[in-house]
């Protein structure tokens, strides 16, 4: 796949090679760990969808205490998920979704688990992964890297808009293309450090209003940072 880019592909390489050290020293290492089983994390980052992390949070606690196992889930109705998930936002959308997903899963592999996922080929988990209702490259690659520990780069709204602004991607690229773009950029064993760290400046430095461009780290290799005034993210 061709990488559209301002800069070569040797030189974007490069590139994030510089800003991937420059987020360690900034923000540290990161040693994997898992967060939540492979189903768990599907769930959870369907909930995150659209809405933030605190809502997320607190719809996915409220889910899990209404509703111990995912069994329960799938056989509820949806009019009990979608007001158990509601502080996440859009319940009426997420919550015939996620009961979707679930009987998708249980008809497919006979139980409720994705642990399968973690044995597959990384294209056919994709795949399989991305067959399912509502679910897109960010998620799947959520469960990939945070539930299996395999290499897979998720794309969220702070890694979407600084890898915009410091020019690791185009400014028209879709999120689809961006995935992909990174993906192909990035160190598959960096993948985990480079996008846990760019959520910390992206909540901490690179907002999406008034970024503090003025105590980035990131300053000197930020096409954002050169150019405000004429375009925006």
């Amino acid at each position: 796949m061709r990488l559209t880019s301002d800069f070569a592909i040797g030189e974007k390489v490069a590139k994030v090679k510089a800003v991937h050290e420059a987020l360690l020293e900034e923000y540290g290492p990161r040693r994997w760990r898992q967060r939540l089983d492979p189903l768990s994390e599907l769930i959870y980052t369907i909930l995150s969808q659209n809405t933030s992390d605190v809502n997320r949070d607190r719809a996915y606690e409220r889910l899990k205490k209404r509703f111990p196992t995912w069994e329960r889930v799938r056989d509820a109705q949806v009019e009990e998920i979608a007001e158990a998930i509601r502080p996440g936002g859009l319940a009426k959308v997420k919550a015939p979704r996620i009961k979707s997903i679930l009987h998708t899963i249980t008809e497919r592999r006979g139980k409720l688990s994705l642990d399968f996922i973690c044995q597959m080929e990384i294209e056919e988990a994709k795949e399989w992964l991305g067959s399912l209702t509502g679910v897109g490259p960010k998620t799947t690659a959520c469960v990939l890297l945070f539930g299996c520990g395999r290499p897979a780069f998720p794309v969220d709204t702070h890694v979407y808009r600084i890898s915009k602004r410091l020019g690791l991607i185009s400014r028209k690229a879709s999120t689809q293309e961006a995935h992909q773009t990174l993906e192909d950029l990035v160190s598959p064993r960096d993948y985990y450090a480079f996008h846990l760290n760019l959520i910390a400046h992206g909540r901490e430095v690179c907002k999406a209003r008034r970024p503090r461009c003025e105590i980035c780290g990131l300053a000197s290799y930020c096409d954002y940072r050169r150019e405000v005034g004429d375009w925006h993210s």
